[in-house]
Parts: structure tokens; C-alpha cells; sequence
């Protein structure tokens, strides 16, 4: 199977948007969160079991987010998951938030998980487990925007 990147729909709830009925930055997290624990469970292993199976927390040490097309209540949203890069202790996972109907991308984020030892939280090596489990989403982002875009059609 050729990697591409892990895809959910969802739509933007109530509990998302501001006042004038636009989505809040914050609500991103939200749905980033979402797609990372689907995309776990459709690799294999349910986000409840990563941990004792690799013996390994996965804290999140960044986070960072672009928004380009304002998403309003009920708007329906496609949240592409994948991985750019894994490091020695680490992984970056890419978020690309598409505004379905508009056909535009309304925010793009990625994240960053050390693996770190349960007791003393020091970084330890990323287990060769996890990323032979996350293997069929690694790609580099320009092929995952380009079949984000074919998705679209």
C-alpha cells in the first residue's frame, strides 16, 4: 500500500465558534486531536494502548497552526492526517483542515511527539514499532496536498 494520508469528515459544532458564528482558533485542536486518534486506531492500536505497548509517553512539545479560509457552524470539514517526519526520539504529524464545500484549504497545522521515558519524561528513542505502525501515513506534504486535492474532486 502506498502511504497517503488518514482522512476524517467532520462538521463544525456549536461548541466551536465564536460570536459572529465563526470558528475559534482553538477549535483546530479539537479536530487535529480527532484525526490523530483515528489515524492511530486505523494503524492498528487504539490511542488507549500506545502507551503500555511502546512503554513510552508522546507528549506534544509544538504545536502550530496557519488558518487561510474562515469555517462557519455546519460547514463540513476534511481533516487530513499524516506524518512528515520521524526523528531519533520524535515524530511530526501534519494537519491540513479542507473547507469541503468552499474547496479550499481553511487551516493547516502540524505537531510534534517525543517519545519520552514514563518515569523520568527524559526523551528516549522513537520504538521502531511505532513507526513501522504509522509507515502507511508518512509522506511528504506536497504528495499529501496533492491527494487532499484529488479527494476533493
Amino acid at each position: 500500500m502506498s502511504p497517503k494520508p488518514f482522512i476524517i469528515d467532520e462538521y463544525v459544532r456549536w461548541s466551536d465558534v465564536d460570536h459572529a458564528g465563526i470558528i475559534f482558533y482553538g477549535a483546530y485542536v479539537r479536530f487535529f486531536e480527532i484525526a490523530e486518534t483515528e489515524m492511530f486506531r486505523s494503524a492498528g492500536i487504539p490511542y488507549g494502548q500506545v502507551f503500555d505497548r511502546f512503554d513510552a509517553w508522546l507528549p506534544r512539545v509544538h504545536l502550530e497552526c496557519d488558518f487561510m479560509y474562515p469555517a462557519r457552524l455546519d460547514d463540513r470539514l476534511r481533516v487530513a492526517t499524516y506524518v512528515t517526519r520521524f526523528g531519533t526520539t520524535s515524530v511530526q504529524l501534519n494537519f491540513d483542515v479542507l473547507h469541503v464545500e468552499a474547496r479550499q484549504l481553511a487551516a493547516a497545522g502540524h505537531e510534534v511527539l517525543v517519545a519520552t521515558d514514563r518515569e523520568t519524561m527524559r526523551p528516549k528513542p522513537l520504538p521502531e514499532g511505532l513507526v513501522q505502525l504509522l509507515g502507511d501515513y508518512h509522506l511528504p506534504l506536497d504528495e499529501a496536498r496533492q491527494f487532499l486535492d484529488r479527494s476533493l474532486i
